[in-house]
């Protein structure tokens, strides 16, 4: 049982950002400084990347620790109610996620996930943020700023 009506339940999930949040922002921003040009939300391509960038054949995915099921990210609790709504919801996406880097990698893009957290530190946004500009100038396939959630079909 919700504690909120269902119109004022709808209201507060409308307002959850899907793009342009505040990681991608940063993350974009810091991409740019450096010389980096990319386009944002390409719908021609499996999962709508974040940040496409054709020239390095490259596309980043910025994943929101919760929605994405980060795992050993303090992010990512799960809610107590409705626990099993929850984390059906968020394996799906985890799934999807997976079949989108493989669809993308099937189609020769290079594919990077860089969780949220990774970019909310200022110290570990640095870091994260130089390993992902010397990853677009590598030819590696894939990069994920936190390496426990790269799945083992796309380390290869």
């Amino acid at each position: 049982m919700d504690i909120v009506s269902p119109g004022k339940r709808h209201t507060m999930m409308a307002a959850v950002r899907h793009q342009d949040t505040q990681a991608e922002t940063v993350l974009r921003s810091a991409l740019h400084q450096r010389g980096f040009r990319f386009r944002k939300h390409v719908g021609g391509l499996p999962g709508t990347p974040d940040i496409v960038l054709p020239k390095y054949r490259a596309t980043v995915f910025v994943h929101g620790c919760f929605w994405h099921g980060h795992s050993g990210c303090r992010r990512a609790r799960l809610p107590s109610t409705r626990v099993s709504f929850w984390q059906e919801k968020v394996e799906k996406n985890a799934a999807r996620d997976q079949a989108i880097s493989v669809r993308l990698l099937a189609t020769g893009w290079r594919v990077a996930v860089v969780w949220e957290c990774d970019l909310a530190a200022k110290a570990q946004r640095a870091d994260t943020i130089d390993t992902l500009a010397r990853w677009l100038s590598s030819s590696e396939a894939t990069y994920c700023s936190s390496p426990v959630r790269v799945p083992e079909s796309l380390s290869a």
